[in-house]
């Protein structure tokens, strides 16, 4: 899945800024990284949401455990990879039909969490129990909402297009290309909101999240990690 955001929905993490300032190295438009991955999955699914925002996805070699999925409700369009072990449950909390999945789900625990605000983001990412990795843009609002499980079973990356865009994908290759090293592993048990204004880890919210320059050998420009713990964005 992928997610490509313009400046005006959500300023550059500087951390990746810096990174791909300090090893400069080839990168491409937000088009064009679109682009590539439309090519490399022919069943893909391009969303174009305004001027500002492209979301897309496919069900080509997806886990059986592990659905890709994507839904829209009162303009807030979801993306949704992985499995939540307390499914059910959660749409009894939240009044939701047997039928519905988890990416219906999600969207009503972030419009929840909009409409009653102010509501601990982290309290309704909590909640989610499983395997996951998620993004959801609210357009009457503008606003990006970003999550990963505890354990990073789903992984997710972002990095900076050549253009200025930020970019969320499941595929590190993917934005390899189009990033450079302005690429990191989006670390699991975070959250990233438009409406906060920063990353967050969700168990500990009060522990603040750094990012520490990665090597040159490494692909990545940098690795976000949670004070007082261990390292969370770890590559694996």
């Amino acid at each position: 899945m992928l997610g490509v955001f313009s400046s005006s929905i959500v300023s550059p993490p500087e951390e990746l800024v810096a990174a791909g300032s300090r090893t400069p190295s080839p990168k491409v438009t937000a088009a064009k990284l679109l682009s590539r991955f439309l090519e490399a999955n022919s069943s893909a699914v391009s969303i174009q949401i305004g001027d500002d925002v492209q979301m897309a996805y496919t069900h080509y070699n997806q886990s059986a455990l592990q659905p890709r999925s994507f839904a829209v409700k009162d303009e807030m369009f979801c993306l949704f990879e992985g499995a939540l072990d307390n499914l059910g449950s959660l749409k009894q909390q939240y009044g939701l039909a047997k039928s519905a999945d988890e990416v219906l789900l999600v969207i009503e625990a972030y419009k929840a969490l909009r409409d009653r605000a102010p509501y601990p983001a982290n309290q309704v990412v909590g909640h989610l129990e499983g395997n996951f990795a998620f993004m959801v843009f609210d357009k009457s609002t503008s606003t990006l909402f970003v999550a990963t499980d505890q354990f990073g079973k789903v992984p997710l990356y972002w990095g900076i297009t050549a253009d200025g865009y930020v970019a969320f994908a499941n595929d590190a290759d993917l934005l390899k290309g189009a990033c450079g090293k302005s690429l990191a592993s989006f670390p699991q048990g975070c959250f990233f909101s438009t409406a906060v204004g920063e990353l967050r880890c969700y168990e500990n919210p009060k522990n603040k999240i750094t990012a520490v320059p990665a090597t040159e050998e490494e692909i990545w420009g940098a690795k976000f990690m949670v004070e007082g713990q261990t390292v969370l964005a770890a590559t694996k």
